[in-house]
Order: structure tokens, then C-alpha cells, then sequence
């Protein structure tokens, strides 16, 4: 009975519950019109909360870029009504023409429909913002949306940081939802590799508007709105300062400069020349001025140290003594003469004049090409191995094992893998056996078809101060104030020569400094350890090549520097590469004002070579 009972009351409940619903559903249906008219005067607007992109810092926490407002004019295709295009026209600054194609262009943009909000105008300029504002209530299905654009504190590192532009539709396919039409994102440089943590994420606020385009307030006081949550933070490796001096530096230069704390694999600064200004890619003129940097004969959106292979000429030879030390046909009493080159047969290698013989390391310290010809010849011609071929191979990955020929990885879009010949390569041009050391000679000392980037420069110099390993070269230091959490950037790439090698070059690379080829690039105080290079450049004037690390003990820095065109490596590439150490070590570079002078006046470009638009920063 008492179960019965039990039964009787829930039944009850639920029917008076039941009961109670319908008739509130009666009253609100067909005796209270405050929600039908509240639906016919209202519309709901959906609008885009956007968050600010992340802020970019140099390695001493000083500001790169920032945010500033910018505001789009959006449109809801089916909510526009009674619109006075020549009212609308007129305010905004646009011909009837013009609004045509503009709402031809939104239909035809991906993932269309009429009810979904869409880019009308870009960036209207404060004055047309605030007329606009002031006319609202006569545009019905149209408003205004509040997004950022970057600003760049210097005009200097655009290679580096990148610029952001709009989406295509195949990024608005790809992006499962999150970009439409009109919307930004990184499009080279780290804007571009770090786009995930840059963006932030999107948020939504609900919007009553009335037929007059006014708007009633938050649509259930907020409570479907989700909020914005901006971009993280990321503070670059490089040194805002050092970076700026190697772009003056490279000024009315064509080439590149790459430093990089050997340690950490760290990038301290990466100048490509001729440059360009990142503040001409943001406002309304961006796509005017990136066709005219497009189009200049000098190619400044090209990132040389990244992608631009170079014969590396005679700084190669610092690894071929590695190498010919590691397959045991080197030591450092190894002798060989000179006289004015290699030759063998009727094949010449020309060298300048010098005392010879020499052992390992004043070979390396007056840059002999006779002697390290010797080397590739006794290290390619070796009996060890059944063939040249074998031996090619075997040497082919030690000096894979230096980065070269192939992708470090860096977190820069745009890399290059330069060109380190295969032998299937050699195959093709002269036929499978029926090549050796002779025939591929000119890899000894950096030239033929060996092609390096200043990337791979750097690294290989980065090698050597640490006597035998590298860390992958990376542009970005930490991530909201956390260490980069790519595990690739803590792994150390070790080589295949052994560490007890590396001595005698080094002591040879200092020598360069204090009484060989690089004297130029001496500082007082600080142990340098280069080696210079003159690259043969079969399109005109040859390469001027450096490479270098210091100190010697504990090294903070390792630096490659290329200039096109324009001579011996101790004319040009190493005096650059001087200046930035010292800066870098130092904090100064204007010890030497005969040297600063004569680098920042130089002038190496040739009228033909570029248009030198005003915009391109030469």
C-alpha cells in the first residue's frame, strides 16, 4: 500500500510539473506578444571577439612587435535591408561600382552564406571610422569589428620576424573552422612558424541589434559570449643591437651574416642584404608594397643566409682537415710543398706565394690550396676502400655530419638545403667508375659544385668551437617566458670526426688571426679563431667569405659572413665579422673607427644590379 501510494504522488509531481509548462507556454504563445515583438524588432549579431597577437621581444627583453587597433567594416548579407547605397557609398568613400564588386567578392569567397559575417572594407582609416559610427543606424546589417595589426618598433630583423597578411582560401579550408575571409596570419618568418602560438584564439559576443541598426546590449547579459584569449608571448635568441649593426654593416652590400651562440645553437643575429623595412607590410598599402619588393631586380624578400647556396671556398678547408685527419690519412707533421699549386698530370690548382712546406696547421693558417688538394687526393684516392667511389661515399658523410647539404632545421620558413654532390651525381656526368680525385679536385678547397648556405657557414664555424657537435640553429628562445619546448633545440648533433682533432685546426684558425690571411679581424683582448675565403663565382667578381668563433676558451659567438661580388675574404667579409664580435662581446664596435668607416661607406652594388626603389633598405 505504501508503494502505491508513493506512486500516486510522484505521478503528481510530474503532472503538475507538465501542467505548469504548458500553460506558460500558452500565455507566452498567444496571450504575451513581448517575445514575438522582441523577435521582430531585434536581430541577433554573432561578432568575432579577436584576440591581440602575441608580443615578440629581442633576447635582452627589449620590444620588437606590438599590436595597434585596426577596424574592418563587416557585413551579414541577409540582414541588410532598405540600405541608401549612395549614402553608404558616399560615407565610406567607395563608387556604386565598387560596392557591387565588393559584395560579388564576399559571395564568392569560401565557406559563403548569407547569414555569416564577412569582411566588407579593411582598415578604414580613423576619420572614415568615425563618420561611419555616426551613420550606423542607417546601414542595417553592418558593423564595425576591432582587430589588431603588427607594428614593428624597428625597421631592421624583417627576414626574421616576418609580416602577417590575409588567409587564402586554401588556408581557410585547412584551418577546420577557425580563419575566414579577411582574417590574418603569419606568412613568413617566425609570424609564420609560430602562428599556433601567435594567434590566440577567437572569442564571441552576441549582439541585439533593432531595425535601425542600434544596438539593444548583450544578448542574454553575456551569458553565451566566450572571451578572447590572446596570443603567447615569444622572446627571440637574437640581439636587437647586434642585428642592427649587421644590417648597417651590410648596407649597399649584397649577402649575409649569421651568428650563433655555439652552445645553444642559439641565433644571435641573421642579416640578409639588401633588406627591406617590416612596417611596409601593415596598413592598407601592403600588397602595393610587397609587388614593388617583388618586383626589384635585388631580390630583398629573398632570405639569403637561409636559402642562397654559396661556394664556401677556402673556409671548407677547415673540415677537410678534420675529415682527412679522422680517416687517418692526415696528422698534424703532415707535409706538403708548394709550388704556385696542385698538379697533377696536366691539371693545375693555383695557389699564392707562401713558405712551403708546411704542416697541418700553417697550411691552414696561410690557406694552401696545394695542400689541402693533397688531402682530398689522399683521403678520395685511399686504398682503404675497394674504390673511389667507396671512399667519395664515406667522405660524403663526414661532411654530411656537419650539416651541409641538407635541412638543419632551423624554425625559419624558407631553408635551404644548399648542395653537397652525391656520387650518383658524378655517375651521371662521368659515368659510374670512371671518376676520382683529380676529376672532383676542386671540392678541396670549397668550389666546383659544392653549395653551402651561411646557415650551414655558421654551423659548421659553431662545429668547431665545439669541437665536434651542434645544437639545431633556432630563432626562438622561450615561449611565455618557458624554455622552447621543440626538443630539437636541446639535442646535441654530434659529427662523425672525433674531438682529439679539432686542436690543431683551431690553433690554426687563431693563427689566421694573429699572423695569417685574417689579421684584419683582430680585437685586442680577445681570442679570435677564423679562417678567410675567396669563393670563385662564375656569374662575376668573387665571394668575400669569413668565418670565426671567440673566445677561443668557452666561445660565446660563432659568425659566417658572405658578400657578394666583392673580393678577398680579408677585405670585406672578415673586417664585418670583426665589428660584430666585438660588439657582441663588448657591447661596442667603434674602437676601430677606420675600420667602421670604411665598412659603413663602402658601396658594392653595381647600378645594374638593383632597381634601388626608396623602400628597399640597401
Amino acid at each position: 500500500m505504501d508503494n502505491q501510494i508513493k506512486r500516486y504522488i510522484l505521478f503528481g509531481i510530474f503532472s503538475t510539473v507538465a501542467i505548469i509548462y504548458v500553460v506558460r507556454l500558452v500565455v507566452l504563445q498567444l496571450m504575451d506578444d513581448t517575445y514575438l515583438r522582441s523577435a521582430q524588432q531585434n536581430v541577433l549579431q554573432e561578432q568575432t571577439i579577436y584576440p591581440a597577437r602575441g608580443l615578440i621581444y629581442d633576447r635582452k627583453g627589449e620590444l620588437l612587435v606590438y599590436n595597434d587597433a585596426i577596424y574592418d567594416l563587416i557585413v551579414i548579407p541577409e540582414q541588410v535591408k532598405n540600405l541608401d547605397t549612395n549614402e553608404f557609398c558616399r560615407v565610406l568613400g567607395i563608387t556604386n561600382e565598387g560596392f557591387l564588386q565588393r559584395f560579388e567578392k564576399i559571395k564568392r569567397g569560401v565557406g559563403y552564406a548569407p547569414y555569416r559575417p564577412s569582411v566588407f572594407e579593411k582598415q578604414l582609416t580613423i576619420p572614415t571610422y568615425a563618420a561611419f559610427q555616426e551613420k550606423l543606424y542607417d546601414f542595417q546589417g553592418f558593423y564595425v569589428e576591432v582587430r589588431t595589426d603588427r607594428k614593428y618598433r624597428h625597421s631592421n630583423a624583417a627576414h626574421i620576424m616576418g609580416y602577417i597578411g590575409e588567409v587564402t582560401d586554401r588556408e581557410i579550408e585547412n584551418s577546420e573552422g577557425y580563419y575566414r575571409m579577411g582574417d590574418f596570419i603569419g606568412i613568413s618568418g617566425v609570424e609564420r612558424s609560430y602562428e599556433q602560438v601567435l594567434r590566440g584564439k577567437k572569442g564571441v559576443r552576441y549582439i541585439l541589434v533593432d531595425s535601425k541598426n542600434r544596438t539593444q546590449g548583450r544578448y542574454k547579459d553575456g551569458q553565451f559570449d566566450t572571451p578572447a584569449v590572446a596570443g603567447q608571448n615569444i622572446t627571440l635568441s637574437i640581439d636587437q643591437k647586434l642585428q642592427a649593426l649587421g644590417e648597417q654593416l651590410m648596407m649597399n652590400k649584397v649577402g649575409s651574416i649569421v651568428a650563433i651562440e655555439p652552445g645553444s645553437g642559439e641565433l644571435l643575429a641573421l642579416v640578409s642584404s639588401p633588406t627591406y623595412d617590416p612596417n611596409l607590410f601593415i596598413g592598407r598599402e601592403r600588397g602595393n608594397n610587397y609587388m614593388r619588393l617583388l618586383k626589384d631586380p635585388a631580390k630583398p624578400l629573398f632570405n639569403r643566409p637561409l636559402a642562397a647556396p654559396y661556394p664556401p671556398g677556402s673556409i671548407f678547408k677547415v673540415i677537410m682537415a678534420l675529415v682527412g685527419q679522422q680517416e687517418k690519412v692526415l696528422y698534424p707533421s703532415t707535409a706538403y710543398g708548394c709550388a704556385g699549386g696542385y698538379h697533377m698530370g696536366g691539371l693545375t690548382v693555383g695557389c699564392h706565394p707562401h713558405p712551403a712546406p708546411l704542416p697541418l696547421r700553417g697550411a691552414v693558417a696561410v690557406s694552401c690550396n696545394a695542400y689541402f688538394c693533397n688531402v682530398y687526393r689522399t683521403v678520395i684516392d685511399n686504398n682503404a676502400y675497394p674504390n673511389a667511389e667507396a671512399a667519395y661515399k664515406k667522405w660524403y658523410d663526414h661532411i654530411s655530419s656537419f650539416g651541409i647539404g641538407k635541412k638543419l632545421g632551423v624554425d625559419i620558413f624558407g631553408e635551404g638545403k644548399g648542395f653537397l654532390p652525391p656520387t650518383t651525381y658524378y655517375d651521371k656526368v662521368y659515368g659510374r667508375y670512371r671518376w676520382k680525385s683529380s676529376t672532383t679536385i676542386s671540392l678541396a678547397i670549397g668550389q666546383g659544385e659544392l653549395g653551402i648556405t651561411p646557415l650551414q657557414m655558421a654551423n659548421a664555424t659553431a662545429i668547431v668551437a665545439n669541437k665536434g657537435y651542434y645544437v639545431t640553429p633556432h630563432i626562438v628562445k622561450t615561449i611565455n617566458g618557458k624554455p622552447n619546448p621543440n626538443p630539437e633545440y636541446q639535442n646535441k648533433h654530434h659529427t662523425t670526426v672525433d674531438t682529439a682533432y679539432f686542436d690543431v685546426v683551431i690553433d690554426g684558425m687563431q693563427d689566421v688571426i694573429e699572423r695569417g690571411t685574417g689579421r684584419i679581424a683582430a680585437i685586442p683582448g680577445i681570442v679570435i679563431c677564423g679562417k678567410t675565403g675567396t669563393a670563385q663565382n662564375p656569374h662575376g667578381k668573387d665571394h668575400s667569405v669569413f668565418f670565426a668563433f671567440a673566445p677561443r676558451e668557452n666561445p660565446k659567438i660563432a659568425i659566417a659572413v658572405l658578400v657578394e661580388n666583392s673580393g678577398f675574404g680579408a677585405t670585406w667579409a672578415a673586417p664585418i665579422a670583426s665589428l660584430m664580435i666585438e660588439q657582441y662581446l663588448t657591447g661596442k664596435h667603434d674602437t676601430r673607427t677606420y675600420l667602421l668607416d670604411r665598412m659603413l661607406k663602402a658601396n658594392l652594388i653595381h647600378k645594374n644590379d638593383s632597381a634601388t626603389t626608396q623602400i628597399v633598405k640597401h
